[in-house]
């Protein structure tokens, strides 16, 4: 018990938020429950975000009752590659990733394949809700298929690299980037097994990462540093994080954003309960962050000021060689 308490008082003195601190003090105060389904619902983000001209991926078709799965074949029919997610999952779960086909079978990111029956009895499953928040009954989207900024080739496993920006009353407070790897099946999801590197807020360069539990400096697959790379368009990507809270209300979220390799920075998703491990990532806590928007946030009026304070606040710090 004693070396459990010192652990907890070495992580309370690095300022590393908890998930019950976390809960009573951020997203309670900071999240009206009405503004939750805007989130939790993904075909609702990416309307929010379209009407506001946000670039989003492109959305082609989406099955909400079971008599429309006789028109999804048609509409597979149409695109070589797509994703097929069901609208209110998290974690990454029920995501088909389609890179192409090999006569009538689907080649998935993973390197499997599926038939048509597969995607049909897949999306069959996402409307009973097996992959939804709470069990919920859910609707599938399919969608554009990115094709990731060949800046990650060296440090990602045949998945799609995104980045998380953790926004705290329209201030970007902290950012990793969470890539793929073979055990995700190239999902950029940390619960299945992806990298997830930090990133200094002022440059944009990513720093050493964290896999599983552990502090990692190069990727398992490709052997590669995951550090020094510099993220593409990043001040556009906290341009998005600044702009995520008058899009959705929420004072406390993330925001998931992909870099296409034509297309550049695409709104993936936004959260409201965005998981703490990119704090692992980058090797500092939250709590300090948080608290100083907290002080500053009234005289922060635009997003250009929000993004500046960020920059110059969050800019990173020395680590200690014990860490």
């Amino acid at each position: 018990m004693t070396n459990i308490l010192e652990i907890a008082g070495r992580l309370q003195a690095r300022g590393v938020l908890g998930i019950n601190k976390r809960n009573a003090q951020y997203m309670l105060p900071y999240n009206r429950r009405d503004r939750y389904p805007l989130v939790d619902d993904k075909a609702l983000t990416k309307q929010l975000a379209m009407r506001a001209g946000v670039a989003v991926p492109q959305l082609y078709g989406v099955v909400e009752i079971a008599r429309q799965l006789r028109d999804l074949p048609a509409l597979l029919a149409q695109h070589w590659d797509f994703v097929v997610k069901p609208a209110r999952g998290s974690q990454g779960d029920g995501i088909i990733v389609v890179t192409g086909r090999t006569g009538s079978l689907f080649r998935v990111a993973d390197g499997s394949f599926l038939s048509e029956e597969d995607i049909m009895f897949h999306v069959s499953n996402i409307l009973s809700g097996i992959y939804s928040l709470g069990g919920q009954t859910d609707k599938a989207l399919i969608e554009y298929r990115v094709i990731f900024d060949p800046v990650f080739e060296a440090i990602t496993h045949r998945g799609v690299p995104d980045v998380r920006i953790i926004v705290f009353l329209g201030v970007p407070v902290m950012a990793m980037v969470r890539l793929p790897t073979r055990i995700s099946g190239g999902k950029a999801n940390l619960h299945q097994g992806a990298l997830g590197a930090g990133i200094d807020m002022a440059s944009g360069r990513t720093l050493t990462a964290v896999w599983a539990t552990s502090i990692v400096e190069v990727h398992p697959d490709t052997g590669n540093p995951v550090a020094g790379v510099t993220i593409p368009h990043w001040d556009t990507l906290l341009e998005l994080g600044a702009r995520s809270y008058e899009l959705t209300g929420l004072g406390y979220q993330g925001i998931d954003v992909v870099l296409d390799r034509d297309k550049g920075p695409l709104i993936l998703e936004l959260n409201a309960r965005p998981g703490l491990a990119i704090q692992m990532a980058n090797r500092a806590g939250l709590r300090p962050r948080l608290e100083a928007v907290e002080r500053h946030h009234a005289s922060l009026k635009t997003v250009a000021e929000r993004v500046a304070f960020a920059k110059e606040q969050f800019a990173l710090q020395p680590v200690p060689s014990q860490a």
